[in-house]
């Protein structure tokens, strides 16, 4: 049975030093950085004394996508570096003890660390964000209910949204999320080959919570003869209920944010709604989200490519190792930008897109270590 012997643990405890230290110093700084920046917002927006802790507390999780591949990649190349320069690598290899032998045990860490990304990216992260914005805009609205009137609380304005899926056209001139409710609301059914058959303009409309279809209020329901779109009936109501119209508001609004603005969960849903739609704006987010799936691999990646310059030859300055696979790392993120943008110009598919940067840079890295002498 594979156990760990006293290679593997003077190893793993050097390594966990630093990597303890450096991930908390990192967490320190972003927190004073995000104290800076939000604090004066936050006290500006009325939040109390619980409500500012708790932003800080439920947002600090978001930053852990960018602080643990940092504090790997340092911990790794410091700890490895100071045993180089030490020449315990070079008597361990010497005594015969292979290179993969002596990393085994940051091998199984960083297999361990990927799981706790996906972890993180997939209940942790989306939670943090969604609750972080969900704050941030109880502050905004309730600031606003003090100096607007309650119908232009948050109101987002013009608000269009295209279910290619059930043949709607929507369209608000002023969507209140404080509210729940759209002002000047006009909503197009098409047939198959997009022509409209019917179109309802209203002055209000919001979506029932408990029944989940939209009721309108004040306005007209328009027909339209298909082949000629010239108009067949108007029928003013009240109050209008339509069962069949079962649009999600926070789906429509979601294409105002960007794609890194979005959680997982979020970029899921969009992608499942329209799946087998031809929207415009769908790669970019479908890129965003293959790639938080595959940035999983980052421990591996970082590992592969950290171990061979830190533990570079006894003639070779450790520093030049060091910049050698920071480079790399620069090369990493700029193949990252780069393969983004052709996938989210659907260039190339967004899952080839979201690959290619993780899969290149792991082959580099697995080419290096198998040439470390």
């Amino acid at each position: 049975m594979w156990g760990l012997n006293l290679i593997d643990r003077y190893i793993l405890r050097e390594w966990l030093k630093i990597f303890c230290l450096v991930l908390g110093a990192t967490l320190g700084l972003l927190l004073m950085q995000a104290l800076y920046d939000d604090f004066r917002d936050l006290i500006e927006d009325g939040a109390s004394g619980a409500d500012i802790i708790f932003y800080f507390l439920i947002s600090m999780p978001m930053s852990f996508s960018v602080v643990l591949p940092l504090a790997l990649l340092v911990s790794l190349l410091f700890s490895l570096g100071q045993l180089h320069r030490n020449n315990e690598i070079i008597a361990m290899r010497a005594a015969g003890i292979g290179l993969v032998r002596i990393t085994r045990s940051l091998w199984v860490c960083a297999v361990l660390l990927c799981g706790v990304t996906w972890w993180l990216t997939a209940t942790v992260i989306p939670w943090s964000i969604e609750n972080s914005r969900t704050l941030r805009d109880r502050l905004k609205y309730e600031k606003d209910g003090r100096t607007s009137s309650i119908d232009q609380v948050g109101a987002v304005k013009s608000v269009a949204f295209d279910n290619q899926r059930e043949r709607r056209m929507w369209f608000m001139n002023r969507y209140s999320p404080y509210t729940g409710r759209g002002y000047g609301i006009s909503v197009t059914e098409l047939d198959p080959l997009r022509k409209e058959k019917t179109r309802i303009l209203a002055r209000e409309g919001w979506r029932d919570a408990e029944r989940g279809f939209w009721v309108f209020k004040d306005g007209q329901e328009i027909w339209f003869d298909v082949e000629t779109g010239e108009t067949m009936r108007i029928v003013p109501f009240r109050e209008k209920q339509v069962p069949h119209f079962r649009e999600n508001p926070g789906l429509m609004r979601v294409f105002d944010r960007k794609p890194h603005d979005l959680s997982f969960i979020e970029l899921r849903t969009i992608l499942d709604y329209f799946e087998l739609d031809a929207n415009p704006k769908l790669p970019l987010y479908a890129t965003r989200y293959y790639g938080l799936w595959v940035d999983t691999l980052g421990p591996l990646i970082i590992l592969a490519l950290a171990v061979p310059f830190a533990v570079s030859g006894v003639r070779v300055n450790p520093a030049v190792g060091v910049s050698k696979s920071l480079g790399l790392f620069v090369l990493y993120f700029l193949l990252v930008k780069a393969s983004y943008a052709l996938g989210g110009r659907d260039v190339i598919p967004p899952f080839y897109a979201a690959l290619l940067p993780n899969a290149a840079m792991l082959s580099v890295g697995l080419w290096f270590f198998s040439r470390t002498r």
